[in-house]
């Protein structure tokens, strides 16, 4: 069984050095490696160009100035030779038996068609620890038969990724999710393996996290994908927000109990979450990553706001005609 992994990169001179010792690492090596380069400014191409020259397996790093992820990825799969196709991401480390074990149930009695592998945060600083707990679910959150993977980490049949038209290019976020649900539509068979690990570092600071979020939830717009969450969130900040707080003026203070009840629930799985990220941290400084948590679901949810709505109008100008796999829940 030939096992190709693919990548997509953009400007990661700083971070493709680890991918690609954590590709050469493997217990299971891949049998090639497709890495396609969006238009880098920095030195990304070379690295991969140089590495390719000692690297244990065949590497072969495409130049593609101005295609999206979804692009890059289907020319990667298009010029890999696979039969199955692993695919991970620029900034992040993999464990050294990650390709093993997302390639192990192909080799099971019943195999599946798509293999889910997980990832968790990897933070360098007491801000990402904060938003990893935020952004990031724990193993124990995960139904495995509901998991739709993130392309970060991620192993399918070559042929589903033909039968269903690969990646759809027309979105620039999203495109993994809407990937996901086009495969369970045509009914074919996913899997869990969560030992297939990828490390994965969150954003450095608010202003990238804004910025992600915000793309995130355009594409969500753009995609048709989970409007009623976003219409729960907008009744919440837009209407039993505004209402609690002109009471809590206008009546009695004990208005403001519900908000620190509702504030509360929301907060609650994202300190959960937190809790193993403390560990080793002074007094000091868990207070302060405790206090970046509310702060980091605010901006989050700020950023979702302004960006749904924006992917909606450009749905409606630009979207294709042809249906895609839509989710509203």
């Amino acid at each position: 069984m030939r096992v190709s992994v693919i990548a997509t990169v953009f400007n990661e001179g700083r971070t493709i050095g680890d991918l690609l010792r954590s590709l050469a690492q493997q217990t299971r090596l891949p049998d090639e490696v497709v890495l396609v380069d969006g238009g880098s400014t920095d030195d990304t191409l070379a690295q991969m160009e140089a590495f390719a020259g000692r690297a244990p397996f065949p590497l072969r790093a495409l130049c593609r100035p101005g295609c999206n992820i979804a692009q890059g990825r289907n020319l990667a799969i298009a010029a890999a030779q696979g039969e199955i196709i692993a695919a991970t991401d620029a900034g992040v480390r993999l464990e050294k038996d990650w390709l093993a074990h997302l390639v192990a149930p192909f080799e099971a009695a019943d195999p599946p068609d798509v293999v889910a592998g997980f990832f968790v945060a990897d933070p360098r600083s007491l801000f990402e620890r904060a938003l990893g707990a935020v952004t990031l679910p724990r193993l124990d959150e995960i139904n495995p038969n509901t998991f739709n993977p993130s392309s970060r980490s991620v192993a399918f049949r070559r042929e589903a990724w033909e039968r269903v038209g690969g990646y759809p290019e027309w979105l620039d976020y999203c495109e993994d999710l809407v990937f996901d649900f086009a495969l369970r539509d045509a009914g074919y068979r996913f899997a869990f393996a969560p030992q297939a690990l990828v490390h994965f570092r969150p954003r450095p600071n608010l202003r990238a996290f804004f910025r992600q979020y915000y793309r995130y939830a355009r594409g969500d717009g753009k995609a048709d994908l989970w409007l009623y969450r976003h219409l729960i969130r907008y009744g919440t900040y837009v209407g039993l927000l505004p209402l609690f707080l002109a009471l809590t003026v206008a009546h009695h203070p004990l208005w403001l109990l519900p908000l620190l009840l509702g504030g509360g629930l929301m907060l609650r799985r994202p300190l959960r979450r937190l809790a193993p990220h403390l560990a080793g941290l002074s007094l000091g400084q868990r207070c302060v990553v405790l206090a970046w948590v509310p702060l980091l679901q605010w901006t989050g949810d700020v950023a979702k706001m302004l960006g749904y709505p924006v992917g909606v109008l450009w749905r409606l100008r630009h979207a294709p005609r042809e249906p895609w796999p839509k989710r509203r829940l």
